[in-house]
Order: structure tokens, then sequence, then C-alpha cells
């Protein structure tokens, strides 16, 4: 797997990898960017939600829970000096649906923390990551 980013001006960069999709970077404006997308550090937790939610929502459906809507919402605290890290990752899966297993769920998010998802056990290696649930039966 390869990536690259190309600087435009400021801190705009535009990010690519091998799937060809393109991704804008910037700063924060008191830091020298022009706020015209995203941070890098706001891209590894999407990419832990995105990783985590894929596997949940597939584990889900082979289980064949009724999922209408699924989200993923991730929340990181950060260390007050630079390098400015993450010292803690919550992870907050929201399943909506008929008649939702809570076992089920907990088993897709177990397999996901465990088994299949690579963003999160890479990330689990550097910050502690813990997991909530949510279910919501319409």
């Amino acid at each position: 797997m390869d990536a690259k980013v190309s600087w435009h001006s400021g801190l705009q960069f535009t990010a690519v990898a091998d799937s060809g999709h393109e991704i804008t970077l910037d700063g924060d404006p008191s830091v020298g960017g022009t706020n015209l997308g995203a941070r890098p550090l706001e891209l590894m937790l999407m990419s832990l939600a995105g990783c985590t939610g894929m596997d949940v929502i597939s584990i889900l459906k082979k289980k064949r829970q009724d999922v209408t809507a699924f989200e993923v919402k991730t929340h990181a605290e950060r260390a007050q000096n630079h390098p400015k890290v993450f010292t803690a990752v919550t992870v907050e899966y929201i399943v909506t649906g008929h008649n939702i297993d809570p076992k089920a769920v907990e088993r897709a998010i177990e397999l996901s923390e465990q088994a299949y998802c690579p963003a999160q056990a890479m990330l689990v290696q550097a910050v502690p990551i813990s997991h909530t649930y949510r279910i919501i039966n319409v």
C-alpha cells in the first residue's frame, strides 16, 4: 500500500493512495492553514471509525440483524503538549434497527477489535481504546 501528499500552498495538501481517491488536507488558520481540508489526526480517527464500522456492519449482516441505520463515533483525548498525541480514544457504535440482539453487537465489536480491524490493532499499540454501543430499536 502506498500514499502520497502533494503540497499546494500554506498547509494545504492533496492526499492520494492506491485506490486513487483524493482527500484534501489543511490546517487551522491559527497555525497557517486555510481550513480547506481535514487535519491529519482527524483522518486517523475517521480511519479507525471506518475500519471498525465496516467490520461491525458486515458481521451484523452475516448474523442476520435487521440494521436500518448505523454510525460509529470516535472521540480522542489529546496530550496538552506537543506532539499532542492521543492519550485515550473512545469508539461508540450506534445501531438502529428491528429487534437488534445486544449479544450480536457485542460479538461484532469484539471480533473487529481482536481480529479484523488493522487500524484499531495499530492504534491500540500507542493509545488505550475503549468501546461503547447503543441500540435503538425501531
